[in-house]
């Protein structure tokens, strides 16, 4: 056979005895070598939590992809760095008791050209980086610590001086902890990631990613982590994220494509994405479609998750007018949930006290900017105590269409508020126990049971 296309590693050709259906065959053919690792520790590197060790780092990455490409391995130890950039053929992997810990130091995260909460625009290099390569895998059973408390720090205090505590979203500068851009077929697989200065993990216009086994956390006290979203897709497709377990203080996992007139220039939808079997515990919501939403969000499935208590928000829809796009197809299904403050959460028009740059401020025509929500399906969903079953609203303009609930059975203390839909469907809804039906509600205005 062939070697797979991005694989790293020597090939040899080899001879071998291959037993199919209890035949034995003498075949030749081509076998993958293990990739070469690149111990860092072994090549300059101090894991004692104080030295920095960038200039090292990315040496032995440089030197990994002239060689050919192999894996890039943090060892036991606290490994100090700043901004690192992955290259093609070079994987990392982080050991058990390993730990790439971010510098708290400003300079150590270069300015570069990428894409922040849906704007092309410079911004901080993550604390690892990876553009435009092909089966890139960073795995291990250790951990990536943004060392984020100094960010959070600065973003609380700009956010409590400003004037009715207007979002200082883009004024604060902080670093994500892993982007990878314009990639293909990538795996992320079974670290910790942990205070993130800004988002977790970010994917962006890439086709085929897994996340996998990932574990996040930021925390809520005593200080609550800013901008720490779990996972973000980014205008990518072919998605899968399996076995994750999040609690991030910001929404866990999060659909997103593009914001205003810009994300309206790049066009570029997140499509084809499986979620399934994660965990969710202190977060604003467990899967998120939104807020930006301008190039699009697609068929979608969110399959066997789970939000604890802390989770805030269940099925969570946000946009705003101005920013368009179409978002479809999306499903969840059995999804169970416990203490959370709403259940469902549907906002076509999400009030934003966000600070944005002067240069993405260029108003969008009305008939581009009014977003679209259509053919949600959300079945077997069972959601104990409560506070709110929670709002479910379209715009006049443009109703939320056909959403349909499927045994959906909610204990909460307050009920649904739902305005402005077409095509609502309840099949065997029940809040605290009585079933509700979708023609108790008038949709094109303000109802509540």
């Amino acid at each position: 056979m062939k070697p797979v296309a991005g694989m790293v590693g020597k090939v040899c050709r080899n001879t071998m005895i291959v037993i199919v259906a209890g035949f034995a065959l003498l075949a030749s053919s081509w076998q993958i070598a293990a990739a070469p690792r690149f111990v860092i520790s072994e090549h300059g590197s101090r894991g004692d939590g104080k030295t920095l060790n960038t200039l090292a780092i990315q040496g032995l990455i440089d030197r990994c992809a002239t060689n050919g490409g192999g894996e890039v391995v943090v060892p036991q130890g606290a490994f100090v760095t700043g901004a690192i950039f992955l290259k093609q053929g070079v994987n990392l992997v982080i050991e058990k008791g390993g730990v790439l810990k971010g510098s708290q130091k400003t300079n150590d995260y270069p300015w570069i050209n990428t894409r922040i909460a849906g704007l092309e625009m410079k911004w901080p290099a993550a604390l690892v980086n990876a553009d435009g390569v092909t089966g890139l895998k960073i795995s291990g059973a250790g951990t990536i610590d943004g060392s984020g408390e100094r960010w959070w720090r600065e973003y609380w205090e700009a956010r409590n001086s400003a004037p009715g505590r207007a979002d200082p979203h883009f004024k604060i500068p902080r670093p994500r902890l892993v982007h990878i851009i314009n990639a293909t077929n990538v795996l992320v697989s079974g670290l910790t990631l942990k205070d993130s200065a800004f988002w977790n993990l970010q994917l962006t216009y890439c086709d085929g990613a897994e996340v996998r086994d990932v574990t996040i956390r930021a925390p809520i006290t005593p200080i609550r982590a800013a901008s720490s979203d779990g996972i973000d897709v980014d205008s990518s497709r072919n998605v899968l994220i399996e076995g994750c377990d999040i609690e991030c203080a910001d929404d866990a996992i999060c659909l997103k494509s593009g914001r205003d007139a810009d994300g309206l220039r790049v066009n570029r939808p997140t499509e084809n994405v499986v979620i399934r079997n994660c965990r969710v515990g202190n977060a604003a919501g467990l899967v998120v479609i939104g807020s930006e939403t301008s190039g699009g969000i697609r068929n979608v499935k969110v399959l066997n998750c789970r939000a604890d208590e802390g989770c805030e928000e269940i099925v969570r829809f946000k946009t705003k007018i101005g920013r368009g796009g179409v978002v479809e197809d999306i499903l969840y299904e059995n999804i169970t949930a416990k203490g959370t403050a709403r259940v469902f959460s549907f906002n076509m028009n999400a009030f934003s006290t966000m600070w944005v740059p002067e240069e993405f401020n260029t108003p969008v025509p009305p008939e581009q900017g009014l977003p679209v929500f259509r053919n949600i399906v959300v079945r077997n969903l069972t959601a104990k105590d409560c506070e709110s079953a929670g709002r479910i609203a379209g715009l006049t303009e443009t109703p939320l269409r056909n959403l349909r609930l499927e045994n959906v059975n909610v204990e909460a203390r307050k009920g649904f508020v739902i305005e402005n839909t077409v095509g609502l469907e309840f099949e065997n809804v029940k809040l605290n126990g009585k079933v509700v039906k979708a023609t108790a509600f008038t949709t094109m205005s303000r109802a509540e049971r």
